[in-house]
């Protein structure tokens, strides 16, 4: 149980106070997040957002990731948060509708080259502290504001967490940090984006350039009213277990590059591939059942990555004729395949009560092959894949990450890079950062 308030907690938790489990959960992480970040490089909503901080965000204190140019520290988290952004295949947590390590690894990566800081295990020390803090916050917010806001809103102020343990402010401006970050957090509307998808996507890369401009703040003696989801009484139930129940142990990760209420579909869809065999041009049309949130994902016909990793219809059409979904399956020339859009175009979305009542402690699906001959193929009930009760093993983590960064950085670099990752404890970040920096 919390033996001090959450203020203290950030610079009083140490990297030994954490299960081994949970440390090499938390490397595990960070090396997810750069493989995601890799393959998204190629993206052009990467592209724009790395020359946005490179051309208006001035300095040269941290490495903009895989880019080869610099920015101020708050340019650099931008740029990298929405990197990572770009291909949703990110980890998250589902209490918390959203997703920690997009914001927490640009941010901490940006404060540590910034202020020089090489200490490799205080840099892990620092990623699970955004974690811990982070999604508390989620949750709080979640439960006293009406809105359903991007993760960027509540990350805003796991990163001002993690910067002010890093800048070691003491408690007074660690204060001030989390409530500059708390107010200024983008409180975008996460269903107007799914809805109509674009390269706004879910304010990640915003919250973590507030994040960070909070602690700069703060340092520099800038004043913020109190962050209520931290210090208000009604929240205060959310952080009873912060320091006992570590949260980095509950992540899910993606095998798929595509929105996590698409899982569910797709793991009933793999389902019926492997037990009938069927090819997609026996199949008439498919229906997909879910909860509510689920049927928003409604793009037949994407004309853009965005589009296609919010949607249901594509991937799950794609998982059929491809039998694949990865990060090549939703971006460029697979937008044109004509039997994954014939297939789309079938798809019929339907909500399920007692799989909205369940949400978003499970994301429950179901999916029906009807048959050109009439005949019915159903899945069973299912949840996604890389949940905390269905997770990827580390091999099967490290097969993703050099799945998706081998393509763009070649096989080599994406070799060096995990060793640099499994190195942090022992040789420090200087390695990484050396990887991150190179174009």
């Amino acid at each position: 149980m919390l033996k001090t308030g959450p203020v203290d907690f950030i610079h009083q938790m140490q990297w030994s106070d954490l299960p081994s489990e949970a440390r090499e959960m938390t490397k595990l992480l960070v090396l997810d997040l750069l493989g995601v970040a890799a393959s998204a490089r190629v993206t052009p909503l990467s592209r724009i957002i790395s020359d946005h901080a490179a051309r208006f965000f001035g300095g040269d204190q941290a490495s903009i990731l895989f880019d080869g140019r610099r920015a101020s520290p708050m340019g650099a988290a931008l740029a990298g948060g929405m990197t990572i952004d770009a291909i949703d295949g990110h980890d998250g947590w589902r209490p918390a509708k959203g997703h920690a390590g997009c914001h927490v690894l640009p941010a901490a990566l940006a404060i540590a080259e910034a202020e020089g800081q090489m200490d490799g295990t205080a840099f892990l020390t620092a990623v699970a502290l955004g974690y811990e803090f982070g999604l508390r916050v989620a949750v709080a917010q979640h439960g006293t504001v009406p809105d359903y806001h991007t993760s960027g809103s509540w990350g805003a102020v796991g990163c001002a967490a993690l910067g002010a343990r890093m800048l070691g402010l003491d408690r007074d401006r660690t204060r001030e940090a989390l409530g500059i970050a708390e107010y200024h957090g983008p409180r975008s509307q996460m269903v107007r984006g799914v809805e109509h998808p674009t390269m706004l996507k879910d304010g990640s890369g915003w919250g973590a350039m507030c994040g960070v401009s909070a602690v700069y703040l703060a340092a520099d003696g800038f004043t913020g009213a109190p962050a209520i989801t931290v210090e208000r009484e009604d929240a205060q139930p959310w952080w009873q277990d912060l320091g006992s129940n570590w949260l980095v142990m509950d992540q899910y990760i993606k095998p798929y590059p595509v929105c996590r209420w698409t899982h569910g579909p797709l793991a009933c869809t793999e389902y019926l591939l492997k037990t009938h065999g069927v090819t997609h041009d026996q199949i008439e049309r498919v229906e997909v059942t879910s909860f509510k949130n689920m049927a928003l994902l409604a793009t037949w016909k994407p004309d853009t990555t965005e589009q296609a990793q919010y949607s249901v219809p594509y991937p799950v059409a794609t998982m059929i004729v491809a039998g694949q979904v990865g990060p090549e399956q939703v971006m460029g020339a697979a937008l044109n395949d004509p039997d994954v859009l014939r297939l789309a175009e079938t798809m019929v979305l339907s909500e399920d009560a007692a799989m909205e009542a369940a949400f978003p402690a499970t994301r429950k699906a179901q999916v029906t092959f009807v048959m050109k001959d009439e005949q019915r193929l159903e899945s069973p009930v299912m949840e996604p894949f890389g949940d905390p009760e269905r997770p990827l093993s580390s091999d099967q983590i490290r097969g993703k990450f050099h799945d998706w960064s081998g393509p763009v950085l070649g096989a080599e670099r994406a070799r060096r890079l995990e060793a640099a990752v499994d190195g942090l404890e022992s040789d420090g970040l200087a390695p990484l950062i050396a990887e991150l920096d190179a174009v």
